[in-house]
């Protein structure tokens, strides 16, 4: 009954796939060059999202820690709390931003997503990130709003030009996928998975 509008789905999800192909590999590539150098120098990533962005955010420390498509040591990371108890006990969306101000150092890396860019708790927690002279990894949609402009010249920003949400998402996710494996291919070798 809705076949054609669920196949359109599938459509748009691998024509946007394809249409930015060539335009994120620089931007991810970059992404890499900052995560390996956090934690082959001793550094952790940080990871944080806002409502569905969380899960992405909970995703890419799962996939450091525990490995992509091949075994390996596990990286530094860590999902930051948004939601909940953690996220109750400050006003203003401050939760983000005290947790980077207490657990991020010098060196570590703080990767941030949002569909839109304009999550205030995201925008502070850049900014106690900065203070604590940390580098940022924007994955974001659109242009990145309020997020985007917060970022310094030394920070990553992957924007997925699209105004759909489950769109961005959609390549965000395949980004991910993207980066940990060019991680595993740095300290592993090229190899395929199995």
């Amino acid at each position: 009954m809705l076949e054609q509008r669920i196949q359109q789905h599938f459509i748009d999800s691998a024509d946007l796939h394809y249409q930015v192909a060539e335009a994120l590999a620089k931007p991810v590539d970059a992404a890499l060059q900052m995560v390996l150098a956090c934690v082959t120098g001793g550094g952790k990533v940080l990871t944080a999202g806002m409502g569905a962005s969380s899960a992405l955010a909970q995703y890419l420390a799962l996939l450091l820690v525990g490995g992509f498509e091949r075994e390996r040591p596990g990286l530094a990371a860590l999902c930051l709390a948004s939601e909940g108890l953690m996220a109750t006990a400050w006003p203003d969306g401050q939760a983000l931003s005290h947790q980077v101000r207490a657990l991020g150092q010098t060196g570590d890396v703080l990767v941030l997503f949002s569909a839109d860019g304009e999550d205030n708790a995201l925008v502070q927690a850049v900014q106690a990130a900065h203070e604590r002279e940390m580098s940022v990894l924007a994955l974001t949609g659109q242009h990145g709003g309020a997020l985007a402009r917060q970022l310094r010249e030394t920070d990553v920003h992957v924007s997925v030009p699209h105004e759909r949400a489950a769109r961005i998402r959609e390549v965000q996710h395949l980004v991910l996928h993207s980066l940990c494996d060019a991680i595993d291919t740095q300290l592993l070798g090229e190899q395929e998975p199995v």
